[in-house]
């Protein structure tokens, strides 16, 4: 029933909202069922990996102008994730397959854990904070908007009784794959939450709440300026002396 579950049609059509696009040199990685257009840029072989699970309504396409080459100044490498049904990723995205889907991903990246960073915005939060959570001795994790109570956000799109399910064996369900306080009690690394005040999309209770659960060493930054969607563009020159501050310590 799980898998069936988070894989619903309607939790797909209501939750995920897929934008096709194309763009040179992707990184084709096959996942069960589907591939997955991804970019991956170098810097260092020898160098930290950020893997980044972006927003939902994007694409990698978004992040190849301005974040890509920012991260690379940097000196860090970076794998920028699609989704099933992103981008020119084939399949559609399917919450249960999507979870599943990390660690082919994070295989892909041929890294040791102990050189990658997981970054997720948005609701990339809930892939990033699945791959610390699951794979051992990655180094650190970035939160940015990220979702704190993830049936509260599924709720706000659907009801069980559309899926078929009662309430309790939907909490349920949700409660053993998407507890991100469990998941973050199993990490170790090192964790950053970004959030802004003013975040009209996901309340800055859900990066409060990330933060409180996360294990130490961490840190956190609530910006004041800008909302859910220009986060990054109003805070540029501080989001990323904050982004490079963190990775000089997972160095």
């Amino acid at each position: 029933m799980t898998e069936s579950l988070l894989n619903h049609r309607l939790i797909s059509d209501r939750y995920f909202f897929p934008t096709p696009c194309r763009f040179a040199d992707p990184m084709m990685i096959a996942v069960d069922g589907a591939t997955l257009g991804c970019v991956y840029r170098e810097a260092d072989p020898d160098a930290m990996t950020i893997i980044h699970f972006h927003g939902n309504g994007e694409t990698v396409a978004d992040y190849l102008d301005d974040f890509a080459p920012a991260v690379l100044r940097m000196g860090y490498n970076l794998l920028l994730v699609e989704y099933r049904g992103y981008g020119m990723s084939t399949g559609s995205p399917e919450l249960g397959r999507m979870l599943d889907d990390i660690g082919p991903i994070i295989a892909a990246s041929g890294k040791p854990p102990e050189k990658l960073v997981l970054f997720g915005r948005s609701v990339g939060s809930l892939f990033a904070i699945h791959g610390v959570a699951t794979i051992p001795g990655i180094a650190g994790l970035i939160l940015e908007s990220g979702i704190a109570d993830v049936l509260e956000r599924l709720l706000m799109r659907i009801t069980p009784a559309e899926l078929g399910v009662a309430k309790e064996a939907f909490e349920a369900v949700v409660a053993a794959n998407l507890d991100h306080r469990a998941k973050l009690a199993a990490f170790h690394g090192k964790t950053v939450v970004l959030h802004t005040r003013n975040d009209d999309l996901v309340d800055v209770s859900h990066g409060e709440r990330l933060f409180l659960w996360a294990n130490e060493p961490k840190q956190r930054h609530i910006f004041q300026r800008g909302d859910h969607n220009n986060i990054l563009a109003v805070n540029w020159n501080e989001y990323f002396r904050i982004i490079g501050d963190f990775m000089a310590t997972v160095n």
